[in-house]
């Protein structure tokens, strides 16, 4: 049985008090904490995009690849956009844990944005692809690749997949891009087995000589 304050000696009480506030200090920080540290992630992905949308019109009028920042182990391969212009968003060279902290990444091993094939991109459900969960069967989005190249894509489906299944990414024999995020959307757990794909077909394409 819980012991009231009311019911103990006067010592007693002031101990129970003191604790009870303790408890009240350590949630409210906790509480605190955890919200900036949402905070933080959420404007740390915001300035990294930014900082990598100002290097993109160098990145494709230049052979060499430029880093958005000096020590970035990543560089923008395409613009991926949606929405009528809300969604603009820098897709990085590779989904390493560190570079989907700055934006969506383009998968290794699967079609380089600018080509035929399927192009899989990943980012995080709370921040650069947190859009995803709202597409629909005929939304459009658009690709900007590095090479020129602008391709409109319209989505054809969704699925919910476990990590383990790569078939996501395979070839395909048309061209497309497929966008994977964690799932659920409203989970608090980092992570988890589950994925969210949103495959989308392209409608036209602007290639231009590379």
């Amino acid at each position: 049985m819980l012991l009231q304050p009311e019911n103990l000696l006067g010592s007693e009480r002031t101990m129970v008090m003191h604790i009870r506030n303790l408890l009240f200090f350590c949630l409210m920080s906790l509480a605190i904490w955890q919200l900036f540290e949402g905070g933080y992630i959420h404007a740390k992905a915001w300035l990294a995009q930014h900082l990598i949308h100002a290097t993109w019109q160098e990145t494709m009028s230049r052979t060499n690849v430029r880093s958005p920042w000096p020590g970035a182990d990543m560089h923008p391969v395409a613009r991926l956009t949606a929405k009528r212009g809300e969604v603009n968003l820098m897709v990085l060279s590779d989904t390493s844990a560190r570079t989907l902290a700055f934006g969506p990444g383009h998968m290794a091993g699967t079609t380089v944005p600018g080509h035929y094939g399927n192009v899989v991109m990943s980012g995080h459900r709370d921040t650069h692809f947190a859009f995803i969960k709202y597409l629909q069967d005929g939304d459009q989005l658009n690709l900007e690749a590095k090479n020129g190249n602008r391709k409109t894509y319209e989505v054809i489906g969704t699925r919910v997949l476990h990590q383990n299944d790569i078939e996501i990414a395979f070839e395909t024999g048309d061209d497309r891009i497929t966008l994977i995020t964690c799932y659920p959307f409203d989970s608090p757990i980092p992570g988890g087995p589950l994925r969210y794909a949103v495959i989308a077909r392209a409608l036209t394409a602007q290639y231009l000589e590379i």
